[in-house]
Order: C-alpha cells, then structure tokens, then sequence
C-alpha cells in the first residue's frame, strides 16, 4: 500500500549567494552540507544545502540563489509561503535575542495556542520557529547556537490557498493525511503521513493577495519535498495521484542525491515525491565530515567545471 513517510527537504529561490549562506550558517547555525548546482536548463546556478547536524531527511533546506541570473519571483496566494522549522520549545528566547543581535527582525506570534517566531529570509521568504518538545532530530551547533537550542529540522510547510476545499481533498484522498491537527480562523494544520514531527501541512485562506508565480525567482518559495521511502513505492504514490485525475506530474528525475517526481497540487503549491539515492546519498561524493566542503558538480556538467566557477557569484564558506 502506497505512504508518504513525512518531509525530505525543501527548496527555496532566494537572491544572493554569499547572503543566504550567511544567514543559514551564521546566523541559524545550520550545517552546510552541499554545494553543487541545478540540474535543469543549462544556466549555471548555485544548488545549496543546509541541514541538521546528521543531515537527515526532514532537516534539510535547499536553496537557488537566483539574483545573479536576475530572476525574481513574487510571493502571494495559492502558494507555498512559509519555512516552518522545529526548534526545542524552550529555545524560542535564545532564539528572539540571537535573531535581534543579528539584526533580522522577529516577531512573537500566537498560533493554534502556541507561541512561534516568525522572521524573513534576506530575500524575504517566510520562516517561522515551531517550538517542539520530544523532537529527537539532532541539531548542528554552530557560529554560537548551542547543542540545546539547534533547529531540530523542518516542521512543516505553510501553504497560502485562495479555495483551501481543494487543497484539503487532495491532502485527505490523495496524498495520505492523517487527518486534521488543529483548526483556527483562516488557518488549518494536517498531518501527512505516520512520522512524528516534520510533516505539518499548514494551510491559510487568502483571497487578498495577488497570484504568486511559480516558476524561478528569487524571493519565492519553489517546491517542498515529502520522503517516500523507495521507488516502488515512490511509483505507487504517483499512480494513485495521476489515478485521482491530478495529472500536471512529472516522470522521474535522477537528482544524484535523491530521484524525485514533481506533483502541482490544486493549491498551487508544487510537491516533490524523493526517494534517497540507495548509493549514499550526501556521501556519495564525499565522506560524512567532509560534507559541504567541496564543490560539486553532476557528471553531465564536469566538463564544464571551469567555466560554470567562473560564471557562479564567489561565495566564502
């Protein structure tokens, strides 16, 4: 039977290289886990990971630097908004005072009865800290984030809708809810598949907001990925979804680290199906400490290393 295990990772189209490196290494202290390029087209563009202390699938973010290439999104409704990140629950003070020392602006919000952070990327994206207890995901302690206040790994994804219906449907017969978490207001939380923490799919009645695009530009969220485990089954996800008439879905991608088939759900978001590459994954390339140290780049473009350095904002790690 067909599953969804809950999140892999999540992509993001932001502006400067050197910027977004900074603000995930130094400022959230996460781990630089990888540094290649996109796969698609034939422009060279920065592919860059940050991760948990372990990278685990359900930690990492990903991001496309695309500010270089001058292309710019524009965030808005029927669209994935928000980076929910988890975070241990009484870290959310160290992390109001970190955030403020770096000059990123935090605000303390209320949601479903809890206390979150909510702050931007430098490009303006949304991230939000969901304080959690019991999250056993690992945190990298780095740039002076401490073991007991690292971010765990995602929570979630918020989605902004203008018709939330279509979204629910599909989320409750296509694509393996577990069923309704909380509801408040315009705001309702789901839960895919069985794991614990990192699978909340938040969604958020906007009908004020322009369309956002979809398509590359900084500024944007891109896609968020959710791990189903093996091909076979990777496979079987797909079937049943094309088989509920949601055809706008891609065959499958080799993405060296994982293989991914992308869905566009009736809410606008787009959803990746990964599977992590049996062969190692991150450590294909390079050993477990040795991650992110390297630049990497897919067989296809080897050739081209020189070149594609050359045309790459310089970017100091």
């Amino acid at each position: 039977m067909a599953f969804v295990e809950g999140s892999h990772h999540v992509t993001l189209s932001v502006a400067g290289a050197q910027e977004d490196v900074d603000f995930h290494v130094k400022v959230l202290g996460m781990r630089l886990i990888k540094r290649t390029v996109l796969f698609d087209g034939s422009l060279p563009i920065y592919h860059l990971y940050y991760s948990n202390a372990a990278g685990d699938p359900s930690s990492v973010v990903t991001t496309f630097p695309w500010a270089q290439a001058g292309f710019y999104g524009k965030r808005g409704t029927n669209q994935a908004r928000e980076v929910l990140l988890s975070v241990p629950h009484d870290s959310l003070d160290f992390w109001h005072r970190r955030l403020t020392e770096h000059d990123v602006e935090v605000d303390n919000v209320e949601v479903f009865g809890q206390r979150r952070l909510a702050f931007r990327h430098p490009s303006g994206i949304e991230y939000v800290f969901v304080g959690n207890t019991g999250d056993d995901r690992v945190g990298h302690a780095g740039y002076g984030v401490p073991p007991e206040c690292a971010i765990h790994g995602i929570h979630g994804v918020g989605i902004h809708v203008a018709t939330p219906d279509r979204m629910v449907e599909f989320a409750e017969e296509s694509f393996f809810s577990q069923g309704r978490l909380a509801e408040e207001g315009d705001r309702a939380a789901l839960q895919i598949g069985n794991a614990k923490y990192g699978n909340h799919l938040e969604l958020t009645v906007n009908r004020t907001d322009d369309q956002g695009t979809w398509g590359y530009g900084a500024g944007t969220y891109h896609h968020f990925a959710w791990n189903v485990g093996n091909l076979r089954n990777q496979d079987e996800v797909k079937f049943d979804i094309e088989g509920r008439g949601y055809t706008d879905i891609s065959e499958l991608k080799d993405r060296k680290y994982f293989k991914s088939v992308y869905v566009r759900t009736p809410g606008g978001a787009l959803f990746e199906l990964a599977v992590t590459h049996p062969e190692g994954g991150w450590t294909c390339d390079e050993s477990p400490k040795e991650l992110g140290t390297r630049f990497q780049l897919p067989e296809q473009f080897e050739h081209r290393r020189e070149e594609i350095l050359a045309r790459l904002e310089p970017i100091e790690i």
